[in-house]
């Protein structure tokens, strides 16, 4: 009796953990907070909120990853951006931009890191249809995977606004 009651506690402790962890890769939970204003309407204006096919990117598809032990990482950063959210780090529009570039240069050296493990999930060479794309975007990404360049190099500022330059 007591192996079956360890087994329906674990079960249900997996059970909710898993749904907690599904609850905040949720678009309404990624934009809840305030902070989070600036960043959710830049990404309302790009091709991963509307575009042509109606595929809807949300936050978690680029921002979390989906392989077990690296979003559970993941999730721990997160923890630690939350915090700084209720210290008031980013509480208005100013301060936001006055710390989007470190921001930004986080995330870049998180997809940077993996490759662009996110991107991929979505994009692949061998899918795309490079006689569609314009001459000098087909040879750009014909370029870009010959020598296998990560996505974030050239696609930073694809859902975000870019950092302004120091010079």
């Amino acid at each position: 009796m007591l192996l079956v009651a360890g087994g329906i506690g674990v079960a249900a402790a997996v059970s909710g953990y898993s749904g907690f962890m599904a609850y905040t890769n949720r678009l309404e939970f990624c934009t809840s907070c305030h902070s989070m204003a600036t960043p959710f309407e830049e990404y309302r204006k790009s091709a991963h909120y509307t575009n042509p096919s109606g595929v809807r990117v949300i936050c978690a598809d680029c921002h979390v990853p989906r392989e077990f032990v690296p979003k559970m990482i993941r999730k721990v950063e997160a923890a630690k951006e939350v915090w700084h959210h209720f210290a008031g780090k980013l509480d208005t529009k100013e301060q936001f931009e006055e710390h989007r570039k470190e921001l930004a240069e986080r995330v870049w050296a998180r997809m940077t890191a993996s490759d662009s493990r996110e991107c991929r999930n979505c994009h692949s060479y061998p899918a795309m249809a490079f006689h569609k794309q314009s001459p000098r975007g087909r040879e750009k990404m014909e370029e870009a995977m010959q020598k296998g360049t990560t996505c974030i190099e050239c696609h930073k500022g694809v859902a975000h606004a870019l950092p302004r330059r120091d010079d």
